[in-house]
């Protein structure tokens, strides 16, 4: 995150209990309609798609559906297979208008953060990338805060039309339950394209099953018990909730605390209240209670000692289970 000159007050921790999740009575919402999708991306060969339980993304009725007059979205593109969407964006970002979308069926080289890397099979997942120009409107030194948002979009949207509590692992880890256990979903990448464009993608596991999984706290929404696993709906409800979240905070010149969204992450993060581990660049560490977010969408550390310490890069682990 950058140093921001303007402040606002430290949102600490409402209790050591565990989160709001997003998806439980205070963040409910209608589900979203169900698309049944009944054709491949463009490009695609139909013996690409053997499982049927991972039928492709219906590109054509995806379109009808996000790409509305006056809406953020302005193109949308599925291909069969890529690298990594975000470096497609990244790529291409100069051609593109703001609100151009890529998805991919299949990532062969995806990347988390601190360079992970993010892979899954074909169709087992959400796999997408979206251009956004924040303007001269938000200061440049509040875009640190996009990666979080689009957390608090993600898990608000794949609740909504998943039917499973959501929850945040700072900065952007997307959080579900499996057999009471805390599991990574999904994460969330943020990229510069150029000095105007920021480049953000948002990786889910939908469908995985247990002897896919990557590493062993990997999760799916499947796993999760999920009501639904079709991924064109979780699609349109990620995309809809970052266009809701994105326009209220570019609204309030991206101001977190007056749009609501530096309370909302606070209200959904499971990493608040917790002993964490906080693993620093240069292999430092700092071990105390996670207990606020600060203007800058840093964990703030109470350490053994008391002084706090605000992290704003590195990895957090989770120490102890809330509560």
């Amino acid at each position: 995150m950058t140093e921001s000159t303007e402040r606002v007050p430290l949102l600490p921790a409402r209790s050591v209990s565990a989160p709001i999740a997003f998806g439980s009575a205070a963040f409910a919402t209608p589900n979203l309609g169900c698309m049944t999708p009944d054709n491949a991306p463009e490009g695609a060969h139909a013996s690409r798609w053997s499982d049927l339980d991972r039928p492709p993304l219906n590109t054509a009725s995806l379109r009808r559906g996000i790409l509305v007059p006056g809406g953020l979205w302005t193109s949308l593109e599925v291909v069969a297979s890529t690298g990594s969407t975000n470096a497609d964006l990244v790529e291409r970002a100069a051609s593109l208008e703001e609100g151009a979308v890529l998805v991919a069926e299949e990532q062969t080289a995806g990347r988390g953060r601190l360079d992970r890397s993010w892979t899954a099979p074909a169709r087992s997942g959400l796999f997408v990338s979206v251009l956004l120009r924040p303007g001269a409107g938000v200061p440049v030194e509040r875009w640190g805060w996009l990666p979080l948002l689009a957390g608090v979009a993600a898990a608000t949207g794949l609740a909504r039309s998943a039917g499973t509590d959501m929850s945040l692992k700072w900065p952007n880890d997307l959080l579900v339950t499996v057999d009471g256990e805390e599991r990574k979903t999904g994460g969330i990448l943020a990229e510069r394209a150029g000095g105007d464009a920021v480049v953000l993608g948002i990786g889910v596991n939908v469908t995985l099953r247990a002897d896919e999984l990557p590493v062993p706290g990997a999760g799916s929404l499947a796993l999760a018990d999920a009501v639904s696993t079709d991924r064109d709906p979780l699609l349109r409800s990620v995309l809809r909730a970052l266009e809701e979240w994105y326009a209220r905070w570019r609204a309030a010149g991206g101001d977190p605390a007056a749009s609501g969204l530096q309370e909302a992450y606070a209200a959904g993060c499971a990493t608040l209240g917790r002993t964490v581990r906080a693993e620093l660049p240069g292999g430092r560490e700092l071990t105390g209670e996670a207990v606020a977010l600060d203007a800058d969408g840093r964990l703030v550390v109470s350490g053994a000692d008391g002084e706090r310490t605000p992290v704003g890069a590195g990895d957090v682990v989770h120490l102890r289970t809330a509560g």
